[in-house]
Order: structure tokens, then sequence, then C-alpha cells
């Protein structure tokens, strides 16, 4: 199912850089708010399935998955940007993307309340993240997407799923 997303008003300023043009988004629900991200960053989406627990990991990894016969490390979204978690529900899924770090790559899974549309975006309704006033870290967002008086927090994966800080065990053994 694909819906049109388009803003009833344009920030009037020209778009830029990496929102100039037109996109195609994945809007989706985490903790009662709404994010985006580039469908062009998405490997697949899959049902919800019950994860393997990993010993030692930071808790924003929920887990691993079997995907295909692959070892797919699955990401706590919803604890990586520092809000509460949600229980699994029939609309919960997980985002099977590509993260990258210089020539090193890893499939991860993001855990994501539900999948709202894939929208076709201007980058004219794409504004600025703000420098303060998120609860998430401001880096985190990419920009904001205005659907008429509503925004959605587009998210910047390359910086919400660095790798070297997914990595960092949570807590050590001490000898």
């Amino acid at each position: 199912m694909q819906n049109t997303m388009q803003a009833a008003a344009g920030t009037g300023g020209k778009p830029s850089g990496r929102w100039a043009g037109q996109h195609k988004v994945l809007a989706f629900t985490l903790g009662g708010e709404r994010f985006g991200i580039e469908i062009g960053a998405i490997k697949e989406i899959i049902e919800y399935r019950a994860l393997t627990a990993v010993p030692l990991t930071p808790d924003t990894i929920s887990g691993v998955l079997n995907l295909r016969g692959d070892v797919v490390p699955v990401i706590s979204l919803a604890r990586r940007l520092g809000l509460e978690p949600a229980a699994v529900g029939k609309r919960t899924c997980i985002l099977v993307i590509e993260a990258r770090e210089g020539e090193f790559s890893l499939d991860l899974g993001i855990v994501v309340d539900m999948v709202n549309e894939v929208a076709d975006v201007d980058g004219a309704d794409i504004e600025p993240a703000p420098a303060f006033g998120t609860s998430i870290p401001a880096d985190y967002i990419g920009g904001m997407l205005r659907r008429g008086e509503d925004f959605t927090a587009l998210l910047a994966l390359e910086r919400v799923l660095a790798i070297p800080e997914l990595m960092v065990p949570a807590t050590r053994l001490n000898a």
C-alpha cells in the first residue's frame, strides 16, 4: 500500500543537499511518535519474531534473529533513541537495513511499533532538524517533514546506527 504524503504548506526555502528533490520515505511509529527513513535504506520488512538474547550486549541490542541462515543483530530503536519501548503487538515489525562504517557493512534489524506508510516526499517540505527541544539527540534527526501542522522526524540512520557506538558492551566483567 502506497500513499502520497505531500505537505499542505512548504517551507518557502529551497531544499539543498541530502533532501533536494523527491524522496520515498517509510513512516513508522515508535513510542507514540512518528518517524521516517528513506526507503532506499531498507532491505526488507519482516513480521516481529522471537529473538535470541546475547549475553553482555548493550541494552539497545534486543538480540539476534536467523534470517535465511544469517545471524542479524536486532536493535531496539526505542532504547537507542532514549524512548520507552512499547510492548510487542500485532503490528510490531523489524526493518532490516544495511549499516555501513567505512569498508565494513552489517545487516541490522530495527524494531518499530508499526509501519504507517511509504510516502512520496518533496524535499521542499523537509525542514532542518531542530538544534534543541527534542527528546532524542539532535544529530540523530536528519530533517523534519512538515505535514500541515504536524512534523515527522526523519532519522539520520548513519548516526543513529553508528556501528562502533552500538557494539560497546553495557557492562564489563571485572576480574
